[in-house]
Formats: C-alpha cells, structure tokens, sequence
C-alpha cells in the first residue's frame, strides 16, 4: 500500500497493529493465513499477524518499557512478581517455552517463576 494512497482502515488500525505486531497487506497479496479486515462491506486490508514467539518478546520488551526501561533481570523481587502476574494475564505462558523464556528474562529460575505464578494463584483464590 502506497502512503499517499492509504486507506483509512490503516491510520485507524496502526495503533492495534504495532501493539500487535501485526503487519498491514496489501490485498493482492494476502495469504491464505492473513485475516482480511472489511471498510463498507468491502475487503480493504489485509493483516498478516505475527508468529507467537515473536509476541512473547515484544510482551518481554513491554514489561522493559514499563519499568522504565530497566533490564528485566535488575528488577527485584516484588517487580519481578508483577512482571510474571501481567504476563500471565497477557497469555505469555501459553506460548511453548514460555517459562523459560521469561525466566532467562528475569534472571531466575524456571522453579522461581512457577513459584511466582502459584503464589498469584494463591491470592486471587483468598
């Protein structure tokens, strides 16, 4: 899609998109894979999403952001907890390896951050 030629489904949707990772198509070459968005009842755009690997750190790279752009790794305790609990309510670990990701992440241990996804557990159920 060209700039001057953009549709305004794009301007409306690249905020969604970046957030995302997701990637605007052009309609001529959309993939099978890729969810095309309608303007008007009419096939307007296509978004090709992205891989969940890849979702898993741009959610890691958030959480950096979020914490003032400190490395992961020099959170302490409590801030690391909060990482893992808005990643789980981000669906980071449902994503293959997602644990040690985070973990490596984190500068911890696999067992310390399933530690910390049990003590989340534990106070939502209080």
């Amino acid at each position: 899609m060209t700039e001057h030629a953009e549709h305004p489904l794009v301007a409306a949707v690249k905020p969604l998109l970046d957030a995302i990772g997701a990637t605007p198509v052009p309609l001529e070459e959309a993939r099978a894979e890729d969810v095309v968005l309608e303007w008007e009842g009419a096939p307007a755009l296509a978004v090709r999403l992205p891989h969940l690997s890849s979702a898993l750190d741009r959610l890691l790279a958030e959480m950096t952001r979020q914490f003032d752009g400190r490395p992961l790794a020099e959170l302490d305790r409590w801030e690391k907890q909060r990482v893992v609990a808005l990643l789980e309510e981000r669906g980071a670990f449902t994503v293959r390896h997602g644990v040690e990701t985070v973990a490596t992440a984190l500068g911890v241990s696999r067992f310390t951050v399933y530690n910390y996804l049990n003590r989340q557990d534990g106070s939502k159920s209080s």
